[in-house]
């Protein structure tokens, strides 16, 4: 994630703006600290998104998963 002075920010909005809008992240600093993020903002999905990533998931099996779990954490839980 780049950082940039808070002065920079003053100087440079457009361009920051445009970084942002293609996905970066901005860190910006003062006096070498830093202060804030910059981010795209994050859209949620459609119900028909949803559905669609539902579809290309892998079956899974109810009861590998259980054994699984049951390997990392404690039983039953």
């Amino acid at each position: 994630m780049a950082k940039i002075d808070i002065q920079e920010l003053s100087d440079q909005p457009e361009e920051l703006i445009d970084r942002v809008r293609s996905g970066e992240g901005i860190i910006i600093t003062r006096d070498g600290e830093d202060v804030a993020e910059l981010g795209p903002v994050r859209k949620g999905l459609s119900a028909e998104e949803v559905v669609e990533r539902h579809r290309n998931l892998p079956p899974m099996d109810p009861e590998s998963l259980r054994r699984d779990i049951d390997e990392i954490f404690a039983p039953g839980l």
